[in-house]
C-alpha cells in the first residue's frame, strides 16, 4: 500500500491472509467520511445478521458468497458489488474462501 496525497493499493487481495475456520478483518483505510476493511473469511463462515450506523459499499474480491440483505437473499462471485444504505439488517456466508472489501461511509 502506498500513501502520498492519496492511497493507492494494487493487489487487496495480497493485503489479507485467509486463516482456517476463522473471518479476519483488516482497517486499511479511515479517513473523516470513510473507512476501508477488508475481509477474509474461510469457506463456510459465517457473518451474522446485523445493522450498521453507516452506509457500506460491499465488493467480493475473491471467492463466492450468499448474502441477505432486507428480506432479499443472493448469490455473489468475485467482481460483484452491494450498496447499502444504513441500518439495513444483512448477512454474510462464505460459500468458498472469500475475500471481501467493506467501504462504510458518512456520518457515524
Amino acid at each position: 500500500m502506498v500513501e502520498h496525497d492519496y492511497t493507492l493499493v494494487e493487489d487487496l487481495a495480497a493485503m489479507i491472509d485467509i486463516q482456517p475456520e476463522s473471518i479476519v478483518s483488516r482497517t486499511f483505510y479511515k479517513g473523516d467520511r470513510l473507512k476501508a476493511v477488508l475481509f477474509g473469511f474461510d469457506a463456510g463462515q459465517v457473518l451474522s445478521e446485523h445493522t450498521s450506523s453507516q452506509a457500506a459499499i460491499i465488493q467480493i474480491v475473491r471467492g463466492d458468497a450468499s448474502i441477505t440483505v432486507g428480506d432479499d437473499h443472493h448469490e455473489l462471485k468475485a467482481g460483484s458489488w452491494l450498496h447499502m444504505p444504513a441500518r439495513l439488517k444483512h448477512s454474510v456466508h462464505a460459500k468458498t474462501p472469500l475475500i471481501m472489501l467493506l467501504l462504510m461511509y458518512g456520518p457515524e
